[in-house]
């Protein structure tokens, strides 16, 4: 492992290493300077190396060593400057990013070019014999290769950046904005197993943080701004999970935004309760919890109304109108009627969490089936004006449903407000938690409840009906659907009805003799004709004395038996009381033993922690004086000496020497030193000064006389070169002349000669150029056949196949066909047996 001086020159032999193609020593080089013991103190340069640290890690994929390196720098710089961290691992998540998605791209890209030779051929060999043996699609191969191994890496990043992150209160934005695009990452991507991990994740942290309290830097969410980028990164983990359609995930959601509401005993805002609500009333939906469906539209409603003032007139009728539907949706009878204890149990428990959950404070020890009902539900419904503010079809639904009494015409009369109501709802245009009310979804649980009410109604009126007529009277179901609702009407004791299939008629009331109505009437006949057995044959009172006491006395013996019972556990809860209380007393001596030692040790150790400070800052007085005393007589010595040179003696006898006094005349004495300096300077400068000119005006006039000769000399020269360039010139032309004049009789024979070379030429093109033409017309025509029998060919082979094709399925029918006639004549033999 080298050792570097400075960070600076790790940097540059990482540089140098990427610049010889060595990847994987460059990094390992960073990480050696990163995680070593020497530079642990925050400098600078540290993050310019954290910067190539991460590109590096990025881009050869390794997780780990990015997860150690930033460790690493978040001890560096926790307590220095946090905000480098920040910038580090923004880059770090910006970097894993764009690397996927410019994956995807390649991807995209890589599938939708056309790489083929044939165009008339869909696949190539090499690809159809890939895809047979491995199975997978060239999308799916190419996803496999480039894709998945970035996507790995990115959510690699996020858990690496979310468990640095988690226990640090400066950085709470930064988790808060990564657990966000985290799940942006998973909805984008349809990544619900890896939605699952990270809520799992963010429910680890939240947990760890309340179980250790005491850990330096943890977030307080007490504070205002602490607890709402909780609760937000809550509600779009809710939102997540719901459009992804994970259920279960999303009630998890839930009851991590009321345990995080517990916990700081504080409301979120308006606006994010009613997206708490709005969520709720679809995963009540989906999980068939109808009752506790309505309940959180009822205070979906509640909220809409008090703190939404944009809420319109027709957005707030919706609103009413799927409050009132989701109350009567919810089945009329008591789903836990007839349950083992263990099941009423967990109903009521299950029952109080929901309430917890849905805002209603209901004591555990009551039973709160009644006050968690339907009937409770429509009653608050009717007195906070819920209903007032529904559409006119579903009050005129409520009324009939509820208070009507119309055995014959109930469902005919329904009917028509179902069709209405399944065309009402939309988009809320005010209401924007609430994204659209479709009040449709409510109409196949309205139309069961609509069947019910006509079968309690009917059964109170007819003993026997056809089931033709029933059947009539139900427009919504057929009767088989009819009789599947009636049976578990009749499971639950809603309703008492039988169907004779035999005679086709519906038999309402139980007629055998555990009825509730005749089991009434028998005991009442019972009374009666015994209290006419005693008026007609009255007991004859010939008792003793001694049977008139042993009754008495056998009731006393009882009574002081009780008596005596009750006392015995009075004097046993009176003695664990006593027991209790004084374990109490000890506990509260104990404790307050405790508090008091360890309030005495804390006051002992802050004594001695301040008796260590106060020790300690003498201790570095005296250093302090001393090396300053030392000081003193070292500049003490020094001046005597320079004193010494120059023969002074500045120091007066008496005088009281310190540190700051010597310090003044050894400064006075440089400068003097240094002026003195500069005057000499100044006077050695003028001299030479004087040199210089003095030379100069001695040689100026020699330097005249030369100029003067040479120039004289130059001129000659000219005049010289002149003359010798017109003759050659002249001598040049004359030649010229003579050649012009012996080449001007050869003239016309060169005409002549160019025109006899040019016309063979242009004959020799015609003739090439027509050899082309007709050799591209045969290649073209060889073309054109070779392409209508590569046609037949391949129109033959595939109606071979077409035709092979067909053979084969109509044998296989046959096949199919014949063992379907053994079945059914095996089937008939043994019918044939049995009977």
């Amino acid at each position: 492992m080298a050792n570097f001086a400075k960070p600076e020159n790790a940097l540059k032999r990482a540089e140098e290493l990427i610049n010889v193609g060595q990847k994987q020593d460059a990094l390992q080089a960073l990480h050696n300077l990163i995680t070593s013991k020497r530079y642990r103190a925050w400098q600078k340069p540290l993050e310019r190396i954290m910067f190539k640290y991460v590109e590096l890690c990025v881009e050869m994929r390794k997780g780990r060593f990015a997860k150690d390196g930033l460790i690493q720098y978040r001890i560096a710089c926790q307590q220095v400057n946090v905000s480098s961290l920040e910038e580090v691992i923004k880059h770090f998540m910006h970097l894993s990013t764009e690397k996927a998605e410019q994956a995807r791209r390649q991807a995209q890209a890589l599938e939708e070019a056309l790489d083929v030779d044939d165009l008339e051929a869909d696949k190539r060999p090499e690809d159809l014999m890939l895809s047979y043996v491995s199975g997978e699609k060239g999308k799916e191969r190419s996803d496999r290769e480039l894709v998945t191994p970035w996507f790995k890496f990115l959510w690699e990043t996020y858990r690496t950046v979310l468990e640095i992150l988690r226990n640090n209160s400066k950085l709470e934005a930064l988790y808060a904005m990564t657990a966000h695009r985290a799940f942006q990452f998973c909805k984008q991507y349809k990544r619900t197993t890896e939605f699952r991990r990270l809520c799992e994740i963010l429910r680890n942290h939240l947990a760890n943080l309340n179980k250790y309290k005491d850990q330096r830097d943890r977030p307080d969410l007490s504070a205002p701004e602490s607890l709402q980028l909780y609760l937000d990164t809550r509600f779009e983990q809710l939102k997540i999970a719901t459009e992804l359609g994970l259920w279960q995930e999303a009630f998890r959601s839930v009851e991590d935004i009321y345990g995080l509401m517990c916990i700081v005993k504080k409301t979120p805002k308006a606006s994010l309760m009613v997206v708490y609500y709005a969520k709720l009333t679809e995963i009540f939906w989906i999980s068939g919890s109808h009752l506790y469906h309505a309940y959180a539209w009822f205070r979906l409603f509640t909220l809409q109304k008090s703190f939404n003032k944009n809420l319109s007139q027709k957005d707030l009728q919706l609103v009413a109108s799927s409050v009132v539907l989701a109350a009567l949706s919810v089945s009329p009878y008591d789903q836990a009627c007839g349950a083992s204890h263990s099941e009423l149990e967990n109903e009521k428990e299950r029952n109080l969490r929901m309430a917890n959950l849905l805002g209603f404070n209901l004591e555990p020890k009551l039973e709160n089936r009644e006050v968690f009902s339907r009937s409770s539900l429509l009653t608050e419904l009717v007195s906070k004006g819920v209903i007032g503010c529904a559409t006119q079809e579903v009050k005129d639904l409520y009324h009939l449903l509820e208070h009507e009494f119309l055995p014959l015409d109930i469902a005919s009369k329904i009917q028509p407000l179902l069709m209405k109501i399944s065309k009402l709802g939309g988009k809320l245009a005010s209401a924007s938690s609430v994204a659209e009310v479709q009040l449709s979804q409510y109409v196949p649980s309205l139309e069961k409840l609509a069947t019910l009410r006509m079968l309690k109604q009917v059964s109170q009126v007819y003993q026997t009906m056809k089931i033709e007529s029933l059947s009539q009277m139900i427009p919504y179901f057929d009767f088989s659907m009819v009789e599947k609702i009636s049976v578990d009407a009749v499971k639950h004791n809603f309703i008492a009805m039988k169907v004779d299939h035999m005679k086709g008629v519906v038999l309402f009331g139980n007629m055998g003799l555990e009825s509730d109505k005749l089991r009434d009437h028998l005991t009442i006949l019972a009374e009666s004709l015994n209290k006419a057995r005693a008026m007609v044959y009255p007991s004859a009172k010939k008792a003793s004395k001694l049977s008139e006491i042993l009754p008495d006395l056998g009731e006393i013996i009882d009574k002081e038996h009780k008596r005596l019972l009750a006392r015995k556990s009075i004097i046993e809860k009176r003695k664990e009381e006593q027991e209790r209380q004084l374990l109490e007393m000890e506990r509260e001596e104990e404790s307050k033993r405790q508090m008091l030692q360890k309030k005495t040790e804390e006051a002992e150790k802050k004594r001695l922690a301040a008796l260590f400070e106060q020790q300690r800052a003498e201790r570095i007085r005296k250093e302090i004086e001393e090396r300053e005393l030392e000081e003193a007589q070292a500049l003490l010595q020094e001046t005597e000496k320079h004193l010494k040179k120059g023969k002074k003696k500045p120091i007066l006898d008496g005088e009281k020497l310190t540190k700051q006094t010597l310090i003044e005349r050894a400064m006075s004495e440089q400068l003097k030193e240094r002026q003195e300096l500069e005057k000499r300077l100044q006077k050695v400068a003028k001299t030479m000064d004087h040199l210089e000119r003095a030379k100069r005006e001695e040689a100026a006039p020699l330097i005249e006389a030369a100029f003067q000769l040479r120039l004289v000399e130059e001129k000659a020269l000219h005049e010289r070169e002149q003359e010798l360039e017109v003759e050659l010139s002249r001598q040049c032309h004359d030649g010229d002349l003579k050649e012009k004049n012996r080449l001007a009789r050869m003239l016309e024979n060169k005409m002549l000669l160019q025109e006899r070379v040019m016309s063979r030429r242009q004959a020799e093109f015609d003739q090439r150029r027509v050899e082309r033409e007709e050799r591209i017309k045969q290649i073209i025509q060889a073309r054109k056949q070779e392409r209508d029998i590569k046609r037949k060919k391949i129109f033959y082979v595939r109606s071979e196949e077409e035709r092979i094709r067909k053979q084969r399925e109509e044998e296989e029918a046959h096949k199919r066909e014949g063992l379907g006639r053994v079945e059914l004549y095996a089937f008939l033999f043994l019918i044939s047996l049995c009977q």
